[in-house]
């Protein structure tokens, strides 16, 4: 297990990754699978931190994530929107791009905070909210895969919280259950 340093005003506080789940995703429907198994544990107030290179998979990874909670129809990336929200039951899903901004105030006029309190968010590009990201999220990070350009690599990281929750249902066996890399 790894911990992270993160800014927290002048002090650097380290969040221990109690969780650390790293998994081959070999096509875009194993991505789907991951999107559609995370969804089905995600909360009111959960943060879902999608982080990789351009054109890892981040959104599509939200778009999956977004239909297996029951979003129909098109679901636009928010690269030029930077936010787009879905009214679910039980929770609104906030859908953030922050690739764009230039400023981690930028990010509070978009409603981040309305939207850790009471929504679940899926953010690409988490880095740029510096200190605003809260320590409890759940860190997707997709990387490609030299040898198979339709293989991810993902890496899932969490606190305690996470940890429980994915494995009750099974999550924590992604290891074994899929390609190990």
């Amino acid at each position: 297990m790894s911990a992270q340093g993160i800014q927290t005003g002048m002090s650097t506080i380290a969040r221990q990754a109690l969780l650390s789940i790293e998994t081959l995703l070999p096509n875009v429907s194993a991505t789907q699978c991951l999107a559609a198994e995370v969804a089905a544990q995600a909360q009111r107030g959960d943060v879902i931190a999608l982080s990789g290179d351009l054109g890892s998979g981040k959104t599509t990874f939200a778009r999956y994530f977004l239909s297996a909670r029951g979003v129909e129809g098109e679901v636009p990336s928010p690269t030029f929107t930077l936010v787009q929200t879905y009214s679910v039951k039980p929770a609104a899903i906030w859908h953030f791009d922050l690739y764009r901004i230039s400023t981690r105030d930028d990010a509070l006029e978009l409603g981040i905070e309305e939207a850790f309190a009471d929504g679940i968010s899926l953010i690409e590009w988490p880095d740029r909210l510096e200190d605003l990201l809260p320590s409890h999220r759940l860190d997707v990070d997709l990387s490609f895969v030299d040898s198979d350009e339709d293989a991810r690599k993902a890496h899932l990281s969490g606190n305690d919280t996470w940890r429980k929750r994915l494995e009750a249902a099974g999550l924590g066996t992604l290891d074994r259950d899929r390609a190990k890399l």
